[in-house]
């Protein structure tokens, strides 16, 4: 960070004293938490090829109040390799300092530092160790359509296992970590292949009944305990309910093991089913509770739970109820790092509250560094020197525009109004949030307003920041105003002609046929029967879109190129519930279909594969393609010879002005600008550097 004067915009005031069982310290074993407010183990698509991309991010959930902050899950053995995707690894000595890294900048802050032990089974792709995957029985990979099938474990082998867990955990207590754990949960870790009935079919005292079943389990814990003695503390995570139904362990078998186990442990962290991040699409705050009425009967051994908590008043509440003794949490402590310390200052209205749109774990699928919708921090913290709560003073005293007032032009005024600058909002509606406003009003999105309303919030605060609502602005005004600065964030439209990724010319069309876009089905506009939604774009759009359709007793047809509905969210979680819902209501899926021509009373589908034609009957068409840019505005100011006008020092463009992307692109693109607007050279990113034995 250079010497420029960093600027936090917090005022701190006193805790509500509802609120002060949450910062009661607990003891774990032989360590002690600071607070209540646990960062439970969760991906972030770097893991060990990122060690200070890691160890910045951990560390800032510390410094941001949270008392334990845990690793994702951390591989310990070649033979449990999750290679593509990123992940922990504590292989050989060699990863013991690149993990101490992490374990220096979390204690640097006064918390706890937990390390999420484990040995992958079935779930151990060993695209990289190219060892063979172990099994309590043969079974195939369940990752994908990876052709591979593991091999059932011998009694040498699982000898093997319980060496290589000791030794994982050991050198773990070396990096420094005080809390290590056994995986019991997700269909990731072995030890949950031995719980689970669907894969562990044995015969001998490792199979069979429940007992038998978590006799690794037992041996894996005994010896973690003759490893790390009095130096750290133990934690199981639990599946209570894999909520396979017959196939995997049952609710009721999930309540029988914590009781086997319950003094076993020094901390249970539970959890329920194969997934438990759940869009808020699908599963709202505190899902998990009712599994968890039980627990504190059986065990007296302190508690941390999920439930994508973001409401205060919550996680009291659970605690206070005897349910949970930490306020567990993975993608609230990576919206906001500082939600404990805002609790703690009375500052309510400035968390950044969780949406619930896995973008996170997005982009853990599709092995990259992760990123955040509400923090565009999330995973900068060292690349950059993004911190989420300070930026640095302006050097001038520049008046900026910003022209509208939806995600981008909202961040981009709330960071430039931060630093100081003198900024006015321009929005066209009578309402800011641009195309927010329609989406949240769509089934199962209201928490995605949260975008708008935290920003908004912070607007508020600051006496810099002027907002102009209904104030619809051309060319000739703007250079009139005689700003310094215009940024444009008018956003974008879907295109209506069909052109994405299948179609780079229009796809032909009668002069008569109905053809509209999502923004039209948003409003309410009338349809005529039967509707087809080509879709194109592959997000949540067209599948939403169908759901809306037959909720309002229409006909639908979901044509899509790909082989499943709203492909891309395999990688946020809910693509199988986007197609059961749409099953459930009767919606006519058409998968590997193209959208060949359009009629005035039918269209043509195309095989992808084939070509062979089929026509069906159509009153309406909704083009769900791709998304164009309103940027008619900028190329007014631009004009013909694409100069930036000498009334204006700059012009720029953010957000789907600039290039139409996710929510989260769309944000980060804007805040971005906000942070290096008048910084003369924006520093590069910086890169690690990886070390090769």
């Amino acid at each position: 960070m250079s010497i420029e004067t960093l600027v936090e915009t917090a005022v701190k005031t006193k805790r509500d004293p509802r609120y002060d069982i949450l910062f009661e310290p607990v003891q774990i074993g032989p360590v002690r938490a600071k607070n209540r407010f646990y960062q439970v183990p969760h991906c972030n698509g770097a893991g060990y090829k990122y060690p200070n991309t890691v160890a910045a991010m951990r560390g800032m959930k510390a410094e941001g109040g949270w008392g334990v902050v845990n690793t994702e899950f951390c591989s310990i053995h070649p033979v449990g390799d999750p290679s593509p995707t990123g992940h922990a690894r504590l292989w050989t000595d060699a990863d013991i300092a690149p993990n101490a890294l992490m374990v220096e900048a979390v204690h640097k802050n006064g918390a706890l530092a937990g390390c999420e032990t484990v040995i992958t089974g079935v779930y151990s792709h060993n695209r990289d160790s190219r060892e063979i995957s172990l099994s309590p029985s043969p079974y195939p990979s369940p990752l994908g359509d990876f052709p591979s099938v593991a091999r059932a474990l011998d009694r040498n082998d699982i000898k093997n296992i319980r060496r290589w867990h000791k030794q994982g955990v050991l050198r773990a207590k070396k990096a420094g970590f005080d809390i290590v754990y056994l995986y019991l949960c997700h269909g990731i870790s072995i030890l949950h292949d031995f719980l689970s009935p669907r894969i562990n079919h044995r015969t001998d005292e490792y199979g069979g009944s429940l007992e038998n079943r978590l006799r690794l389990t037992r041996e894996v814990l005994e010896e973690t305990r003759d490893a790390v003695g009095d130096k750290c503390a133990i934690a199981i995570r639990l599946s209570l309910d894999d909520v396979l139904g017959d196939e995997g362990l049952s609710r009721e078998e999930g309540r029988e093991a914590m009781h086997m186990l319950a003094e076993a442990p020094d901390l249970w962290d539970l959890t329920a089913g194969a997934v438990d991040s759940i869009t808020s699409r699908f599963e709202k705050e505190n899902w998990l509770e009712p599994w968890l009425s039980f627990v504190k009967s059986v065990s007296s051994k302190p508690v941390v739970a999920v439930g994508r908590f973001t409401s205060p008043d919550t996680m009291a509440s659970m605690v206070k109820r005897g349910l949970i003794d930490f306020v567990g949490a993975a993608r609230p402590s990576i919206a906001d790092p500082f939600l404990p310390k805002k609790i703690e200052e009375g500052r309510l209205d400035d968390i950044r509250e969780c949406i619930g749109c896995n973008i996170c774990l997005a982009s853990q699928m599709m092995v990259t560094p992760s990123r955040c919708t509400q923090n565009p921090t999330f995973m900068e913290e060292w690349r950059r020197d993004w911190h989420p709560e300070k930026v640095t003073i302006g050097h001038s005293s520049s008046s900026i525009l910003v022209v509208g007032g939806g995600p981008a032009g909202l961040e981009a005024a709330h960071i430039l109004g931060k630093r100081g600058f003198q900024v006015s909002l321009a929005e066209a509606r009578k309402e800011l949030g641009g195309h927010l406003l329609p989406v949240t009003r769509l089934p199962g999105l209201s928490e995605w307003l949260r975008v708008r309303d935290y920003r908004l919030g912070q607007l508020q605060k600051l006496t810099n920041v002027e907002i102009f609502l209904d104030s619809q602005l051309d060319a000739e005004q703007i250079l009139t105003f005689g700003f310094d600065h215009v940024v444009l964030a008018t956003g974008s439209h879907w295109r209506r002609d069909g052109i994405g990724r299948r179609h780079v010319l229009p796809i032909p069309t009668n002069e008569n046929a109905v053809v509209l876009a999502p923004e039209q089905i948003m409003a309410g506009c009338e349809v005529r029967d039967r509707v087809i939604i080509f879709d194109d774009d592959h997000y949540y759009m067209g599948g939403i879109l169908a759901e809306v359709l037959a909720k309002r007793g229409h006909a639908v047809t979901i044509v899509t190129p790909t082989p499943l509905v709203s492909s891309w969210t395999s990688v946020t979680f809910d693509q199988t519930l986007i197609q059961t819902k749409l099953i459930e209501l009767g919606v006519e899926i058409r998968t590997n279909m193209d959208l060949a021509t359009i009629e005035g009373d039918h269209v043509t589908l195309s095989c992808v594969f084939t070509g062979r034609k089929t026509p069906i009957a159509a009153g309406s068409v909704v083009m769900v393609t791709a998304r164009e840019s309103n940027d008619a505005l900028y190329n007014a100011l631009m004009g013909p010879n694409e100069n930036v006008p000498p009334e204006l020092k700059s012009l720029a463009k953010i957000g789907d002005c600039l290039s139409p992307g996710i929510l989260a692109q769309s944000i980060y693109s804007a805040h971005r600008y906000g942070r290096e607007f008048d910084v003369a050279t924006p520093p590069l990113a910086k890169l690690e550097r990886l070390l090769l034995d």
